[in-house]
């Protein structure tokens, strides 16, 4: 299978390989990823999970060929950005703020054809669990529970089936633009340079959007 061989129904719903990895907590990759973001948790365990199948169709990204759309900034867009080398400093991991766990995967090369990943509700259980444990200051030994349950939980995603856990389909799309670069102005309140398309008018002068805002509140008093 090359990198956009990706066989599907007649539905866009797409056949998922159940390929599982039983010694996954022991993975280097995942252990790498962990360092960076900082922590083990379920929500990492689901980004994993999703660039673990995006790499099975497309190589991690050198420059800005693969892009990805996330609609929620939870702790699995670390995975998207260190596993497929989609970032923000490079302007390919494009945040839309829906709330969803849900990755869309575009390659320049896809044709006007991306993958569209959606992550079923499998956090339910650990909502309830995690509102018992951060409702109060937790003790050590309430923290060290909560840390286990926590390992728990992205143990049992980081084993589940693709098929359990995803619902993966080619929708079609509009390639978004490339990074583009803009000049930087001054602002003629602080002095500090900013992106020009960022800036406001306010009284007659260009400002930064930081002072904008602050100028407003200041008008409301």
């Amino acid at each position: 299978m090359n990198n956009y061989d990706i066989k599907n129904s007649k539905n866009n719903n797409i056949t998922i390989n159940n390929n599982i990895n039983n010694n996954i907590l022991n993975n280097k990759e995942w252990n790498n990823l962990v360092k960076f973001h900082g922590h083990s948790c379920p929500g990492l365990a689901i980004g994993y999970k999703v660039a673990e199948y995006v790499k099975k169709y497309y190589k991690p990204s050198e420059d800005e060929e693969l892009i990805a759309i996330v609609e929620n900034d939870s702790c699995g867009v670390d995975a998207i950005q260190y596993m497929l080398s989609c970032t923000f400093g490079k302007g390919n991991l494009i945040f839309k703020d829906y709330g969803k766990h849900v990755y869309t995967i575009y390659h320049r090369n896809g044709n006007g054809e991306a993958i569209r990943i959606y992550v079923k509700n499998v956090l339910e259980d650990f909502r309830k669990i995690r509102e018992k444990y951060t409702k109060n200051n937790l003790s050590e030994k309430e923290q060290e529970e909560y840390n286990k349950i926590k390992n728990e939980i992205a143990s049992k995603i980081l084993n589940m089936d693709y098929k359990e856990l995803l619902v993966v389909k080619k929708v079609p799309i509009k390639e978004p633009k490339r990074a583009k670069l803009y000049n930087s102005i001054p602002c003629n309140v602080c002095g500090e340079y900013f992106m020009e398309i960022k800036g406001r008018i306010y009284d007659g002068k260009i400002v930064c959007l930081e002072c904008f805002e602050k100028l407003l509140n200041e008008d409301d008093k």
